[in-house]
């Protein structure tokens, strides 16, 4: 799916660098002394560079950041972001979502040079104290549904049936973008017209000290973790080199690991086939 080559980018930078878009020295010159980073003022993208950013970042990256970028359950805010605030065209963002920090949990994502522009100019647009709830809607269903049939059998069928569980699915969304946020990565996208979805959390067991603890996962780290208990009690239990065991239970592994090997075209077919069947 890497279809660009960085040169593509370096081309598209120069590009707009010529169309008087701020360089990159230029932002650098915007941070404030002593390492501190200034938000800076930016340049206006063309509409239809932040619609696409956005439906990309909706798709490919809300899943951890969260859907306004200001953190998620296991991705930092981006907002506040060092890399984000002096990035100009996503050429620091860049080879990070090609796997540079996949020491720190960051996976790859295999995601074209230009389409990580497009989330960088998005990304630039948000304001850090604005509402970020969508206000515009944007045409997101242009697959083809029988091929996201297809699609869904394959990748989905093994868990839900459009006949089954998920029927009427598409029909509990008030915008396409909701529906196909959530099929991708349940829970991430919340506000008006969501529906109430469960969403089991991630839990957790440890035994301690010969007591064996099953509850809601807190924080974890390598030196303890924190387990929540059903009658509300939170536990920390410390560890000493991962001892003692803790055994994560994701309920949403598969989506998870689903996630970054997706393709374009799948993901809208299989939207496509979902409204089809609103």
């Amino acid at each position: 799916m890497l279809r660009c080559a960085v040169a593509a980018v370096l081309l598209c930078v120069g590009a707009r660098a010529q169309q008087g878009a701020v360089s990159h020295t230029e932002a650098t010159h915007q941070a404030a002394p002593f390492g501190v980073v200034a938000y800076p003022d930016r340049p206006e993208q063309p509409k239809e560079v932040l619609d696409r950013g956005k439906a990309a970042y909706s798709v490919n990256c809300s899943f951890c950041h969260g859907a306004d970028a200001a953190g998620g359950s296991v991705g930092p805010n981006l907002l506040r972001s060092e890399v984000v605030l002096r990035d100009v065209h996503g050429e620091l963002i860049l080879p990070i979502v090609h796997g540079a920090r996949l020491a720190q949990g960051m996976p790859k994502i295999d995601l074209p040079d230009l389409t990580v522009a497009d989330i960088a100019a998005w990304l630039h647009s948000l304001k850090t104290g604005g509402n970020m709830t969508p206000t515009e809607e944007i045409n997101i269903v242009t697959g083809n549904a029988a091929a996201g049939k297809v699609a869904f059998d394959r990748r989905c069928g093994t868990c839900h049936s459009a006949n089954g569980d998920l029927k009427g699915f598409a029909a509990k969304f008030a915008q396409p973008m909701q529906m196909q946020q959530t099929w991708i990565s349940p829970g991430v996208m919340k506000g008006p017209g969501m529906p109430g979805l469960h969403v089991p959390p991630v839990t957790a067991t440890v035994v301690s000290k010969g007591r064996k603890i099953t509850g809601k996962l807190g924080a974890y780290d390598d030196f303890s973790v924190v387990v929540t208990t059903a009658d509300g009690v939170a536990h920390t239990v410390p560890l000493d080199n991962g001892v003692p065991r803790v055994v994560v239970h994701d309920p949403l592994k598969t989506h998870r690991e689903m996630l970054p090997t997706l393709k374009d075209a799948e993901i809208h077919d299989i939207t496509a086939y979902l409204e089809s069947l609103r």
